[in-house]
C-alpha cells in the first residue's frame, strides 16, 4: 500500500496554500487580530467558492466529491496559516445547513458545556439536538455570555446555563463535582443548552477530531519552519544561533514530533478508524503545543512580543487541544480499545497486543 500523496493531492494542497497566501497573508491575519477575530465574510465566501467546505459532498449535490484524506490536506494548510473561524463545524455542516457548502453561512458548534467559538457571527449552531437557527439561535445567542479567549483570533461565549426558547430543556444537577443536567419538562417551546449533549455524534465526532488534528499538524509544521528560519538568521557571538548544539536539538525535536504526527493523521484519514484518530489527535496536539513553545524559546525575548506571530500559534494550539476530543478523552478511547478486537484486514489499525505498544507511544 502506497501512502505517498498522489499528484492530484499535492496539487490540491499546493493550490490551497497559494490561495491562503493570496487571501489571508500576514497583513490580513494581523488585521483580523486587531478586530478581535471577527470573521471576514468575503474570505469565508472565497473559501466556499474554492470548495473548502463542499470538498466531500458528492458532485451531484454541488460538491467536489473527494474524501477525508483530501480534507485533511486542506485543514493542514488552514492550520499553517492560522486561518480563523469555525472551519470544522462549517465543513461538517455542508449539505446539512443551507449555505454552509458555499460559504454563505457560518456554522459553529456547541459541544457540551464548553465555550462556543464565533457564536455572535454564526448563522447556525450545531448542537446535540440538531442545528439551531432562526429564532432559536437568536435566543441562544442572547442568553450566552462572552468570555475572554486565550486566542485573539477566536472569540468565545459560554453557552446558556438555563433553558432558553427552542428545544427540549434540562435541569441542572451536580455529579462528581461537575455540573450535570437531567431532563425536565418546561412549558412552551424550549431549546437545550448545548452542555446537555455533544455537538457531534458517531462518525462526525471522529471526523471533527481528525480535522482539528490536521490543523494542529499544520501549525506544528509552520512553527518548525519559523524556528529553523530564525535560527539560521539570528546571529549571536558572531555565529548563527542555529550552530549552537542546544538550538539544534530543539529544532530536531520539533521535527521529530511533527513527522510522526503527520504519519498518524494521514493514516487515520485513510482508515477512518476511531482508535487511530484518537492516537493522531494526541500526537498532533502534543506537536502543536510543544513545537510552539520551543519556537518561542528559540526566538528568545522577541518571541514574547505581540509583534511576533509565535504566540498566536501557541494560543491557538492550546485552545484546540482543550476542545473537541481532548487529551483525556483520546486516552480513554485508546485504553478502551486495547485488545477489543482482532486486527482487521485492509486497515492499519492494530488491535490486541500490538495496540498496547502503539497506544503507549502516543
Amino acid at each position: 500500500m502506497d501512502f505517498q500523496l498522489s499528484d492530484d493531492q499535492r496539487a490540491l494542497r499546493s493550490g490551497m496554500r497559494d490561495l491562503l497566501g493570496a487571501v489571508f497573508d500576514r497583513d490580513r491575519m494581523r488585521a483580523a487580530v486587531e478586530r478581535g477575530g471577527a470573521l471576514d465574510r468575503a474570505l469565508w465566501r472565497e473559501l466556499g467558492a474554492a470548495g473548502f467546505f463542499a470538498l466531500r459532498l458528492p458532485e451531484e449535490d454541488g460538491g467536489v466529491g473527494l474524501g477525508l484524506p483530501e480534507a485533511v490536506l486542506l485543514f493542514e494548510e488552514a492550520g499553517r496559516a492560522l486561518l480563523p473561524g469555525p472551519l470544522v463545524a462549517t465543513h461538517l455542516a455542508a449539505g446539512r445547513v443551507k449555505g454552509a457548502a458555499e460559504g454563505a453561512a457560518v456554522v459553529t458548534a456547541a459541544d457540551g458545556d464548553r465555550p462556543v467559538a464565533h457564536l455572535a457571527e454564526a448563522d447556525a449552531v450545531l448542537a446535540g439536538g440538531g442545528p439551531l437557527d432562526g429564532e432559536a439561535l437568536r435566543a441562544f445567542v442572547a442568553a450566552a455570555r462572552p468570555v475572554r479567549s486565550m486566542d485573539p483570533l477566536t472569540p468565545l461565549h459560554l453557552p446558556p446555563p438555563e433553558p432558553v426558547a427552542g428545544h427540549a430543556a434540562f435541569a441542572p444537577g451536580r455529579v462528581a463535582g461537575r455540573v450535570a443536567f437531567a431532563p425536565e419538562r418546561v412549558t412552551g417551546p424550549a431549546v437545550s443548552a448545548p452542555e446537555r449533549a455533544p455537538a457531534y455524534a458517531g462518525r462526525l465526532r471522529y471526523e471533527a477530531a481528525l480535522l482539528s488534528a490536521a490543523e494542529q499538524l499544520g501549525s506544528a509544521a509552520r512553527t518548525t519552519e519559523m524556528a529553523v528560519q530564525h535560527a539560521r538568521e539570528r546571529q549571536q557571538f558572531g555565529a548563527p544561533i542555529g550552530s549552537f548544539q542546544a538550538v539544534k536539538h530543539l529544532c530536531a525535536d520539533m521535527l521529530a514530533r511533527t513527522e510522526p504526527a503527520r504519519a498518524a493523521v494521514y493514516a487515520a484519514a485513510v482508515t477512518g478508524d476511531p482508535l487511530e484518530i484518537a492516537a493522531a489527535e494526541l500526537l498532533a496536539d502534543e506537536a502543536a503545543v510543544r513545537n510552539a513553545r520551543d519556537c518561542l524559546q528559540i526566538h528568545g525575548g522577541m518571541g514574547f512580543t505581540w509583534e511576533a506571530d509565535v504566540h498566536l500559534h501557541l494560543k491557538r494550539a492550546w485552545l484546540r487541544a482543550a476542545t473537541g476530543l481532548t487529551e483525556a478523552e483520546a486516552e480513554e478511547e485508546l485504553a478502551a480499545g486495547l485488545g477489543a478486537a482482532p486486527p482487521r484486514s485492509g486497515s492499519s489499525a492494530a488491535y490486541g497486543p500490538g495496540r498496547s505498544q502503539a497506544g503507549g507511544g502516543a
